[in-house]
């Protein structure tokens, strides 16, 4: 200390070997004393501070505020630290503003107040704590860069997962159809093998047969043999129209050629075709009224379509029983149905009646193919036609077939 008496040696020595400034003021705030740490702070010497008022070392503006808080400091007359939650500034000599944080500590010496402050100059922590602050900003700012690049990566990986899928998904279901096309082949050079072999076999041995039957009275078996060959040779061809519409309607080549005919002409031209095919006692009836009836459509896939039906109700169907045509019409479509007394379709195969190579349980005995509903239903979905039945096992079917009047293909 530079102004007290001698007796404060001691307080003198003290406050000059620590490193804050220390300013001690009286009751009507007049500096009395400084250590060098303060005048080094602020720019005096001591003869520039001893005597003066506290405010050459407060800014002008805040220095009302500062003697009404003092006043109170001195009243209550405890310590405290000086400007909590609030920015403290002291005056440099040179007039620029300097940030402090200041201790307040009273005591009274021979009858009289004094204030004594410990002042430091916070300058370069505030350059510190603002530097950890852009650090800090900085480091926010490259975190949320970062989340971002990261949600995008997790996005990207997330769509290149999807896409991933989506093939795998593509390439199973392209294994699945391989693994059934191979079925399919296998089971059509199966279900070709046997279908030929059979009727070839016939007609092979009707042939040998008539060789033998040479005489006059012998002209009855030879009729039969002649007939025998008739209806295999029959069969075979039905068989290679079959495979021959598979293969325009799996490679889009099937072209329909409308014209305008009599139902009947269809209806006459089957019935007598098939009339070759009917067991003992069977007979097919329609109704004498489908002359009535014109429409406009492929007559070649129509004698097509309803010649599957009716071979099939006589292959499926026991001797002497009815196969029953009926014919509905209104103004726009036609509707054919074909009924027979056979031995109908199980529950269990009717949802798969159309698949091409189906054929159900109670049928595989008889000779066929398992295409022909397969076949019927894709002419009529490409002539904006459908197919339907209703059947039960041991009562009989009733298949029927719609199609527009005047065609209207895809």
């Amino acid at each position: 200390m530079k102004t007290f008496h001698k007796e404060n040696s001691l307080l003198n020595l003290l406050s000059e070997s620590i490193s804050e400034g220390v300013v001690i003021v009286n009751d009507k705030q007049h500096i009395i004393s400084v250590n060098n740490s303060l005048l080094d702070m602020f720019g005096y010497t001591t003869d520039q501070l001893i005597g003066q008022h506290l405010n050459v070392l407060i800014p002008r503006e805040v220095q009302e505020k500062h003697k009404t808080y003092v006043k109170e400091f001195v009243k209550k007359s405890d310590k405290r630290q000086m400007g909590q939650g609030r920015n403290l500034f002291g005056m440099h000599k040179s007039g620029k503003q300097i940030p402090v944080e200041a201790g307040l500590n009273p005591f009274e010496w021979e009858g009289q107040s004094f204030v004594m402050a410990l002042v430091i100059d916070i300058t370069e922590r505030q350059k510190q704590e603002r530097k950890i602050l852009e650090l800090n900003s900085q480091l926010e700012e490259r975190i949320k860069e970062r989340t971002k690049e990261l949600h995008s990566t997790v996005k990207k990986l997330q769509t290149e997962i999807d896409k991933r899928k989506v093939a795998e998904k593509k390439i199973k279901s392209a294994l699945k159809k391989e693994r059934e096309l191979n079925e399919l082949k296998t089971k059509f050079l199966s279900m070709v093998s046997h279908e030929f072999k059979t009727p070839l076999s016939g007609i092979l041995t009707s042939t040998i047969l008539l060789g033998k039957y040479k005489l006059a009275e012998q002209q009855e078996k030879r009729d039969k043999h002649l007939r025998t060959i008739t209806e295999k040779v029959h069969y075979l061809n039905n068989i290679l129209n079959d495979f021959l519409s598979v293969e325009r309607l799996d490679s889009g080549k099937e072209t329909y050629r409308p014209t305008t005919f009599k139902l009947s002409k269809v209806i006459n031209e089957v019935v007598y075709n098939a009339n070759m095919l009917l067991k003992g006692g069977q007979r097919i009836e329609f109704p004498p009224e489908v002359d009535e009836y014109t429409l406009t459509q492929d007559e070649k896939i129509m004698e097509l379509c309803l010649s599957n039906l009716i071979h099939n109700a006589i292959k499926y169907s026991p001797e002497n029983t009815i196969i029953k045509i009926d014919v509905e019409s209104s103004d726009k479509t036609l509707t054919i149905s074909v009924t027979d007394q056979g031995m109908g379709i199980p529950e269990e195969a009717q949802p798969h009646i159309f698949s091409r190579y189906f054929r159900a349980e109670n049928a595989l005995n008889d000779q066929g193919t398992g295409i022909g509903l397969n076949i019927v239903k894709g002419h009529l979905k490409n002539l904006n036609g459908t197919i339907s039945f209703v059947s039960k096992e041991n009562d009989g079917s009733t298949f029927k077939m719609s199609i527009p009047l005047v065609a209207t293909s895809k």
